[in-house]
C-alpha cells in the first residue's frame, strides 16, 4: 500500500476481465465506487490473458486483483491466476472475483485460495468494506 499525504494508506487495486467476456459495465461501476472511496483503481480493459493480468498486478503493486467474470471460465481462470501469482513470488496479493458465479462453485474457488466473491447483487458499499477488512486482515506488504 502507498502512503497518502494524510499519512493513511492508500489501498491499490486492479480490475480486469480475462478470456472472452466483453461485458463490462459492472466492473466499470465496481472501479468508480472503489476510485469514490479513495483506492487507487487501475483497469485492465477486455480481453486480458492471466499472464497479462498477473504481470500487470505485479508491476502495478497492487494490494488486491479483481476479476470479473461473466463467462462461466472461472474454474479454469482462477487456478490459473492462482498458479501465476504463486510462481512468481506473489501469494499475498488478495484475489477477488466477481459476476455470475454459482454457489457451488464459490465455495470451491474459496477452497482453491480465491481471498473473496461478489456476486453480481453484491451492493458498491460491501465490496469497498470488504476490500478494505482484507487488506486490513492481511496488513502492509
Amino acid at each position: 500500500m502507498q502512503q497518502n499525504d494524510n499519512n493513511s494508506s492508500v489501498i491499490r487495486v486492479m480490475l480486469a476481465k480475462i478470456g472472452l467476456d466483453g461485458h463490462d459495465r459492472g466492473i466499470k461501476v465496481v472501479a468508480r465506487a472503489l476510485r469514490d472511496a479513495g483506492m487507487d483503481v487501475v483497469y485492465t480493459g477486455l480481453h486480458r490473458t492471466p499472464d497479462e493480468v498477473v504481470d500487470a498486478a505485479i508491476q502495478e503493486d497492487v494490494d488486491i486483483l479483481g476479476i470479473s467474470l461473466l463467462s462461466g471460465a472461472h474454474m479454469h481462470i482462477f487456478p490459473k491466476v492462482l498458479e501465476l501469482l504463486k510462481a512468481k513470488d506473489a501469494e499475498d496479493m488478495i484475489v477477488a472475483g466477481g459476476g455470475v458465479i454459482p454457489d457451488d462453485d464459490v465455495v470451491e474457488l474459496y477452497a482453491m485460495g480465491v481471498d473473496k466473491i461478489l456476486l453480481q447483487d453484491t451492493p458498491p458499499q460491501e465490496i469497498i468494506d470488504s476490500f478494505r477488512e482484507l487488506v486490513a486482515k492481511r496488513g502492509a506488504r
